[in-house]
């Protein structure tokens, strides 16, 4: 019989948080693309230019909480 997604939600959130958290990292890598060397070449470069923009003060930096914050307001 298959489980609906509310009543294994409900089961994980019975679980301690140690094993919740186990639990999403498995998830998460399960559902991550094969890696890619392409992709990696292409991100490393983004962040020496994030970094460089950073440096040379043509971007500015926000608070993880702060941004997350703003995201849980314009979705929630």
């Amino acid at each position: 019989m298959a489980r609906s997604l509310e009543m294994i939600q409900h089961e994980v959130f019975q679980l301690p948080e140690d094993q919740r958290i186990t639990l999403a990292h498995r998830i998460l890598t399960n559902a991550e693309p094969f890696p890619s060397s392409a992709i990696d070449a292409a991100w490393d470069k983004e962040i020496v230019e994030r970094i460089e923009r950073l440096d040379q003060g043509l971007s500015s930096r926000h608070n993880a909480a702060d941004v997350f914050q703003e995201l849980d307001c314009r979705l929630g």
